[in-house]
């Protein structure tokens, strides 16, 4: 059920366009940010609130990357794997995050600090290889700099 809180969240968002269901990425990000990733019972009260399917809704959830269908850790680390980044070294950047936390793409770490997924592009070519830890954007990462850059993510 909607709290009272994400459903004034949720309508404050659909405010913004003419229709409600244009507000469908905003709607799911919203809950994500409160319950950490969107279950098919929240993807539910949300496809209702917004006044469309469920199955319509989950086409959006599962078309942007940025919607976590299944639980992910505390932080969520994308690793930018894009040509430019492979050509600057983001395999052995994954190597060493791989070293570190044990675990690799698509897999939370053991004690639930970290998720890794891969993207497509993070738009930082000219300092790559990147990668985007919750919201912060890094580039020229290194195998030698990852661990100072999780020091923040505990």
């Amino acid at each position: 059920m909607l709290t009272e809180t994400e459903r004034r969240e949720l309508d404050d968002a659909v405010k913004h366009y003419p229709d409600k269901r244009g507000a469908a990425i905003d709607a799911l990000l919203t809950i994500q940010r409160r319950r950490g990733w969107i279950s098919d019972d929240s993807l539910l009260e949300i496809a209702q609130f917004l006044e469309i399917t469920a199955e319509d809704l989950d086409s959006v959830a599962t078309f942007y990357n940025l919607v976590f269908r299944k639980p992910v850790g505390r932080h969520v680390a994308f690793m930018c794997d894009s040509i430019s980044c492979w050509i600057k070294g983001c395999d052995q950047v994954r190597e060493q995050i791989k070293k570190l936390y044990d675990v690799d793409f698509g897999q939370t770490s053991s004690d639930g600090r970290l998720t890794l997924l891969p993207i497509a592009c993070l738009g930082r070519c000219e300092r790559a290889p990147a990668v985007m830890i919750d919201q912060d954007v890094y580039g020229d990462v290194t195998p030698e700099t990852v661990e100072h850059i999780m020091e923040k993510y505990k």
